[in-house]
């Protein structure tokens, strides 16, 4: 008798969606048989972002949705745990995938962990070394209590022995974000798309820098984010900037009233975009500013010169092998990098090895295998 086995995939966060879609797509192909329940927990999720990324990415209706929305770290963390064991205990799944470093991403975990059901991690072993992110803590946390462990560069598995975890428990399969970013970016939406009327400053510059910002560190320090801002503004005299503003930094913006930093005919503002409008205005950029991590990995992949706006990254192989730049808040040095991109185009850099867009299918191979 064949038995069926189950398996939950966990999503919570937009920086989730672009690591699940892959996965799903794959395992629903290759083993119809599988029980996949996915939930979402809600930590974000709107009609909009539905419509953003679960419609353009082909992700299919969560089986539930435990609607948790937004709180404190400890209190969206413990209404996810709340909320997920039940579904924990009706599902009675053989594992629970659990991807990236988000609150859901560590809550789901421990539940799991506790029921004695068995914990896979996508993107396992990254690591800042800064404490004080929450995402590096979640990472850390998250790697402990896991038994399958799938990682995106090489240096990742030795982070996870150096901190007592053992080699066959670690697969390094590859980046499923960029598995999600080959499948898509033939339906990239150009700029000219987006932008409407604005998209004459950009044509009439011939090229422009992508910004985005939204770390707590860059945005909720009215000093650091002014002193962005007004770097900002300076680049804008030598590049069109395109800036979709992220809730949190368009609220922070108004509260610090910086306003009218960004008012210049060549700072392009927008609110939030989907997938495809984001991929298409970074494929289509000279460089991008950014705080995020996955867009890190994003430029590197597409070989646009990459300038992030913190003092570390957990993804170090985009810095030593891609076409990223660590410069923090450092204003100097953002404006020599900036201008040395501007002059000479900046780092070519290299796509890092099994960034291929296959890794959710040596996911797959090794999990059915596994489960």
């Amino acid at each position: 008798m064949t038995v069926t086995k189950t398996l939950i995939c966990v999503v919570g966060a937009r920086p989730n969606f672009m690591k699940i879609a892959p996965i799903v797509r794959v395992l629903k192909a290759k083993a119809p048989s599988l029980k996949l329940v996915l939930i979402h927990t809600g930590q974000h999720y709107d009609q909009t972002m539905k419509a953003q990324f679960f419609d353009q990415l082909g992700i299919p209706e969560p089986d539930k949705d435990l609607e948790v929305g937004a709180g404190s770290l400890a209190v969206q963390t413990a209404e996810i745990m709340k909320r997920f064991e039940p579904e924990a205990d009706h599902y009675k799944p053989d594992a629970v995938l659990v991807v990236g470093d988000v609150n859901s991403t560590i809550a789901c975990a421990l539940v799991s962990a506790q029921k004695k059901i068995r914990v896979v991690h996508v993107e396992a072993g990254l690591r800042s070394r800064d404490r004080t992110m929450p995402e590096e803590i979640n990472r850390v946390l998250t790697d402990q209590l896991s038994d399958r462990l799938y990682t995106t560069e090489k240096l990742a598995e030795d982070n996870l022995v150096a901190e007592g975890i053992t080699r066959d428990k670690i697969v390094f399969a590859g980046n499923v974000m960029i598995d999600t970013l080959k499948y898509n970016l033939s339906q990239a939406k150009h700029p000219s798309e987006l932008l409407a009327n604005n998209y004459s400053v950009i044509e009439k510059a011939g090229q422009y820098a992508l910004l985005t910002l939204h770390r707590p560190s860059n945005v909720d320090n009215p000093e650091i984010l002014q002193k962005l801002l007004v770097f900002i503004k300076e680049a804008a005299d030598k590049i069109p900037v395109v800036f979709p503003i992220h809730p949190r930094t368009h609220k922070n913006i108004q509260r610090f009233k910086l306003t009218s930093l960004l008012e210049h005919p060549q700072i392009v503002t927008l609110a939030p975009v989907g997938y495809l409008e984001m991929l298409g205005l970074m494929s289509n950029s000279k460089l991008v500013l950014t705080d995020s991590g996955g867009v890190q990995e994003e430029t590197t992949a597409l070989g646009i010169p990459c300038l992030t706006l913190r003092e570390n990254t957990e993804r170090p192989i985009t810095v030593s092998a891609g076409t990223n730049t660590i410069v923090g808040s450092d204003i100097p040095l953002v404006r020599k990098e900036l201008d040395q991109i501007l002059q000479t185009g900046g780092k070519a850099g290299r796509v890092p090895e099994l960034w291929d867009g296959n890794a959710a299918e040596r996911i797959a191979e090794d999990l059915l295998a596994w489960l």
